[in-house]
């Protein structure tokens, strides 16, 4: 997944703006994971309305508050904005985990025509392997919330054990008595793990750009 950001820089939407700049930095914060691409812009009002929605969706999933652990997810904000001013000011209320593009990356429009973006908002939701899970979840989102997180872990085969140090693996200890039955239940069976294209994503996700104000974006 980092290689779809190769070369590039990340920016964590936190105070301190902290740049992921390298190789193992980038594989850290997206290895494993699966990957939103939310394409918006503060001038966009339907991404305004769609962003709270977004935002609630993600902290449920990644905040610990919520949840015993965070969830395999990571989300790029790839900003349709006119001016790095937009973008900061779009950002500014949104979650620290979030990751962006620098204002100055051609890169923000260069996914969009890759991913064939015409309307926002839209998120793309990209499997651990860079494949496409859904070209556009926002319809799913609004309609399922974290509920479809489910669906998508289990489509893309994400393992849930990479918060796990390299010598925990084997036989870590249980940090609650649901503890186990949490990792039974989202444990890959070794026969399927070469069975690919089960995926449910794209169904109702690629409804969600139709409703986004179209916009011209590249």
């Amino acid at each position: 997944m980092a290689c779809l950001f190769s070369g590039r820089v990340l920016i964590r939407n936190n105070s301190d703006q902290d740049e992921l700049d390298t190789e193992a930095e980038l594989s850290r914060r997206l290895e494993n994971r699966l990957v939103l691409l939310f394409f918006g812009a503060g001038s966009c009002p339907k991404c305004q309305a769609f962003a709270p929605i977004l935002r609630d969706f993600f902290v449920r999933l990644t905040d610990e508050f919520y949840v015993l652990r965070a969830a395999q997810l990571a989300l790029v904000y790839v900003s349709q904005d006119s001016t790095e001013e937009q973008q900061d000011l779009f950002l500014r209320d949104m979650p620290k985990k979030w990751l962006f593009l620098p204002f100055e990356d051609d890169l923000r429009r260069d996914l969009g025509r890759r991913f064939s973006v015409e309307r926002l908002p839209a998120v793309v939701v990209l499997k651990p392997s860079g494949d496409v899970l859904t070209l556009d979840a926002a319809d799913e989102i609004r309609r399922l919330g974290p509920a479809c997180f489910a669906n998508w872990q289990e489509a893309s085969e994400v393992l849930d054990r990479s918060f796990l140090l390299p010598e925990d693996l084997d036989d870590p200890a249980p940090r609650s008595l649901t503890e186990p039955l949490r990792r039974r239940k989202y444990r890959v069976d070794p026969a399927a793990r070469g069975v690919r294209g089960r995926g449910r994503g794209g169904g109702p996700g690629q409804e969600g750009g139709a409703e986004g104000g179209s916009v011209g974006l590249f």
